[in-house]
């Protein structure tokens, strides 16, 4: 019977070692586990800003005296104050505000160019002829273009994975972000304006698209004269400016507030803008005759007219 005991007493003490090295194990990996998602945390946080500040940096620095370093981290300052905090679902576009609010970039008349479904040929363009600007080749646009963010309730933190997707809830901090940056564009647009529409889809001026129901509607009949309509064409594309959908934006241009603004189409062949993309010798304004593209002669930077905000 002592002898059982000795064994019993010899098993249990066995059992509570395993249990003790157990315990200790799972409690290291629960500090290893938090430990790498803390500074994976704070490593999406600083890429995001480096990459934010890094752009911002390299926009405003040719075209400014001031501090590119302070004037970006105000900018920066003014983009977190709209998310950081707050539940991923639950940011509105007007949290953007202090961040449109906190500088001013005045885009020359006749210059906007909008695109729907038709983003790499526009950039493609902008990028290559100074005579037009879309959203992205602004400072706000520039900055933000292809990255994502969120933060949660009551956090400090931001974060860049796990976020919402674009159609994920409507008040998303990407999709809000895109909607006010968007808003602002077209209110502020003036003279003649114009937009790149796909014509290989089936609606190329979609109700639900950015330039339908954010664009277009905000658009200020006051300052705007025109808007050209630039239907891209594949060879094999039979679009043409009599579709449905361009005759309902005709329709929304022609009644009610914005009845001001004359309406042009143009379709215009892939082919003709990837040759003036690649032909820089040719004049902005013979890629789609009849629109208002400035000539080279006559060419701006977007950049050097960048102010502080009030």
């Amino acid at each position: 019977m002592e002898y059982e005991a000795g064994v019993n007493t010899a098993h249990g003490k066995s059992k509570r070692n395993l249990y003790v090295i157990a315990g200790t194990v799972t409690i290291l990996a629960f500090a290893i586990i938090f430990v790498v998602v803390l500074i994976c945390t704070i490593k999406t946080e600083h890429d995001l800003k480096e990459t934010v500040m890094s752009r911002c940096q390299s926009y405003v620095d040719p075209y400014t005296s001031a501090s590119s370093v302070h004037y970006c981290e105000d900018i920066w300052s003014a983009f977190e104050q709209a998310y950081v905090g707050k539940d991923p679902c639950s940011v509105p576009p007007e949290a953007y505000n202090p961040l449109i609010n906190s500088f001013q970039q005045k885009i020359p008349c006749h210059k906007n160019l909008f695109w729907s479904r038709t983003k790499d040929m526009a950039h493609a363009f902008t990028k290559n002829r100074d005579c037009l600007i879309t959203l992205e080749d602004t400072l706000v646009g520039f900055m933000f273009d292809g990255l994502k963010w969120c933060s949660s309730k009551g956090s400090k933190e931001t974060f860049t994975t796990d976020c919402p997707g674009w159609t994920e809830c409507p008040n998303n901090p990407v999709r809000s972000f895109w909607s006010r940056v968007s808003d602002n564009f077209a209110a502020t647009a003036c003279g003649n304006v114009s937009v790149m529409l796909n014509g290989s889809i089936d609606t190329p001026f979609n109700p639900g698209s950015t330039f339908a129901s954010i664009e277009v509607k905000n658009f200020n009949p006051a300052i705007i004269e025109s808007l050209t309509v630039l239907l891209v064409n594949k060879e094999t594309d039979r679009t043409t400016c009599s579709d449905e959908s361009l005759e309902n934006l005709q329709s929304i241009l022609s009644s009610g507030p914005l009845k001001s603004v004359s309406y042009k189409c143009r379709v215009v062949q892939q082919a003709k803008v990837k040759d003036c993309i690649d032909d820089q010798k040719t004049l902005c304004g013979n890629c789609w005759p009849e629109t208002l593209c400035v000539p080279s002669t006559r060419l701006f930077n977007p950049r050097i007219l960048l102010d502080k905000g009030t």
